[in-house]
Parts: C-alpha cells; sequence; structure tokens
C-alpha cells in the first residue's frame, strides 16, 4: 500500500472531506483487512514523488499487488503512471473523497489508466475494497470489453473452462445510481458463479455525475445485456440477470426487454415512487429521474416493472437501507419467489461466501 502527499496528515488536515482516521491508525486496518483475506500488507508513505517511484520500482520484487492513493500526483504525475506500468504489477487507485463531486481537475487522473480499477468517494473503506479486487482477480481473472465510447461502458467478463455453449449471467449492480458504488460490489459473485460453469458478465454503467440517469443507465444495461449473451462459448438462450439493491430494479426492468428467462433481486428496489416517498436513497431518485416535475418524471416514479421471466427476489428484513416491503410489494403484484432471511443487511447478500448466495445457487440449479 502506497500513500503519497499530504496523507500523513490524515486526521487532522480537512477531516470534513477526509474524515477522522490517522494514517497509523489505517494502515493498521489495513493490515488487519488484509490478513483476513489471507493478504500481508506492507505500507509506504511519502510526499515526495522520487521516494514513491522507488517503492514501486522496489515493488517488482517484494510485492503481488498495488494498493494506491497517490494524492494530488494522481492529477498530473506521468512519471508515476510509467512506474506504475513498470511495475508489471496489478494496481487499484484509492481517493477517499469523491472526486467526481469536487474540482473539475480533481475529477481527471493520469494515473488511472495504469490501474485495473479506480475506487473514490467510499472514505477509508475504498482501501479494503482495493484488496478484496485484487484478492479476486488474482483467482479469478477476466476479460474487460468496452460496449461504448464512455469509459463507464465497459463488461468484465469471466468464460469459464471447458467447452460450451454456457449459461450467462449478467450481474448488474447498485449503490443508487452513485458514482462512487462501482460493479466491483458484484465481483465476488460473479467470480463464484464462473467457477460453477457460468458465464459472467459483471457490468458498468453510466451513474450520477459520470453520464448516468435516466434514461442513460437504462440504455447502457440494455446494450451490455445484448452483447454479454453473444460472447463466444456463450448460450444466448439461457440468460439470467442478477441485481443489487437499484441494480435489480435496472434488472427488473430490462427483462422483458431483452426476454430473460430468470431475474435475481438481491435487496430489490422495486418501486421508485414509494421508495422516493419514504426517504430511501436520500435524494438519490429524483436525481436519477430528473428533478423537473414532468409527465416523464411521475410516469417513472410510479413504474412497477412487469416481468415475465422467472423471479427470485431475496431480502434481509434488516435492510435499513431498501426495506424489506419493496420486495414484498413486488411480489404481492407479481409471480415471483420472495425469500426472506432474518437478522440479514444489505450487504451481506454481495458475500459468496454467506448462506444468502447458496440459496440463490440451490433456486438458479432448480
Amino acid at each position: 500500500m502506497v500513500n503519497g502527499p499530504n496523507l500523513n496528515l490524515l486526521g487532522v488536515r480537512e477531516p470534513d472531506v477526509y474524515g477522522t482516521t490517522t494514517l497509523s491508525d489505517l494502515e493498521r486496518q489495513v493490515a488487519a483487512w488484509g490478513s483476513k483475506l489471507g493478504l500481508e500488507v506492507s505500507s509506504f508513505q511519502s510526499n515526495h514523488e522520487g521516494a514513491i517511484i522507488d517503492r514501486l520500482h522496489q515493488a517488482r520484487e517484494d510485492a503481488d499487488g498495488l494498493v494506491l492513493n497517490l494524492g494530488a500526483f494522481t492529477h498530473s504525475s506521468y512519471a508515476l503512471h510509467d512506474a506504475i506500468v513498470a511495475s508489471e504489477l496489478p494496481a487499484v487507485e484509492i481517493h477517499i473523497s469523491n472526486i467526481m463531486r469536487r474540482e473539475a481537475w480533481r475529477r481527471h487522473s493520469v494515473t488511472a489508466p495504469a490501474c485495473l480499477y479506480a475506487i473514490y468517494g467510499r472514505g477509508v473503506i475504498g482501501y479494503r475494497d482495493a484488496l478484496r479486487i485484487l484478492r479476486t482477480r488474482a483467482s479469478s481473472p477476466v476479460e474487460t470489453i468496452e460496449y461504448g465510447d464512455h469509459q463507464e461502458q465497459v463488461i468484465d467478463v469471466r468464460s469459464p473452462v471447458g467447452p460450451g455453449p454456457h449459461p450467462v449471467a449478467v450481474f448488474l449492480h447498485g449503490g443508487f445510481w452513485r458514482s462512487e458504488w462501482t460493479r466491483d460490489t458484484m465481483d465476488g459473485l460473479a467470480a463464484d458463479l464462473a467457477h460453477r460453469g457460468w458465464l459472467t458478465a459483471n457490468v458498468e454503467y453510466r451513474r450520477l455525475d459520470v453520464g448516468g440517469g435516466w434514461p442513460a443507465s437504462f440504455e447502457d444495461v440494455l446494450t451490455a445485456i445484448r452483447l454479454a449473451r453473444v460472447q463466444p462459448n456463450a448460450d444466448p438462450t439461457r440468460l439470467t440477470l442478477i441485481g443489487h439493491s437499484a441494480g435489480s430494479h435496472l434488472a427488473l426492468l430490462a427483462a422483458p426487454e431483452v426476454d430473460a428467462d430468470t431475474v435475481v433481486g438481491l435487496a430489490s428496489l422495486t418501486d421508485l415512487r414509494s421508495a422516493h416517498e419514504s426517504g430511501v436513497g436520500d435524494d438519490s431518485i429524483a436525481r436519477f429521474v430528473g428533478r423537473s416535475p414532468t409527465e416523464t418524471y411521475a410516469a417513472l416514479l410510479s413504474t412497477k416493472p412487469h416481468v415475465s421471466a422467472r423471479t427470485i427476489l431475496v431480502h434481509g428484513t434488516a435492510d435499513h437501507l431498501v426495506p424489506v416491503e419493496q420486495s414484498r410489494r413486488f411480489a404481492a403484484a407479481h409471480p415471483a419467489t420472495l425469500i426472506e432471511l432474518e437478522d440479514v443487511g444489505h450487504f451481506e447478500l454481495l458475500d459468496p461466501a454467506r448462506k444468502p448466495w447458496r440459496q440463490v445457487l440451490e433456486m438458479l440449479e432448480q
């Protein structure tokens, strides 16, 4: 883990932006997260570009991956870009704040193209997620393909070993369409299903602050799904959509458009009107559909997707982000199987090692 300029002042410098966790606290926490994943983490921080370059060169000999928060160098240092490339190691770039909602100059990174992934806006939890990405990618490599000109229009495809054709599972992540939440949240599930003989496509789409919203995000999803089902060794007649939270809403809307066989909704957001009126997602729903009270705005808020595919909803009763009533309401109005899990929250559904995912696998095998 390499932290760049001014990160030595974590917890002191602009705590309203960067939080109150100190660098020493962060290093201990990241080491603990790494240990749980079977990773040994060494930490380095410097305010000097040359020292960071030297450490990246050394990493060729003593590391298998890089977690990088290069501070303001991110936006200017082509020398660090080249050092990352020269390391020949997989790297994840970290930003504690949401750079997409700050000054224009912070939104562009010259080092990100040298990394396999970038995380921003999640606070120090982003470091944990970076470790997870490196761990998952090491055990389950992906081919990232583009389906449009925007940098967010990409799909991570995993093809199982063995001859096809293979059933196709398309993953649509949640996060209330906010820019800081990306497809890495579904990475573990996609990797696990690929190991079980499925061709998996983990979709990124344009979100709020990065060109998304209605209908752009939905149009991206449709395009990505259609491309995923025609990948080499894919069986286009066996298509399952797996969405989490707001990604479930996109999956439910997309299913009839792409003739999906099955839709799996994890902690599903199903009725935008009721969710908006009850304050779910803060102002994200209003931002997603547009703030003007036009007919389109009103129609989309009241949309309850019609789905002809087999529909499986899994929801925890302890979910405080998307209440279980969202899935109950949908299941009462549509043919759907609803699995309610006592004392399960919102994010437990994204862990392939936990019981909820095993229950999904059992349903998919039926």
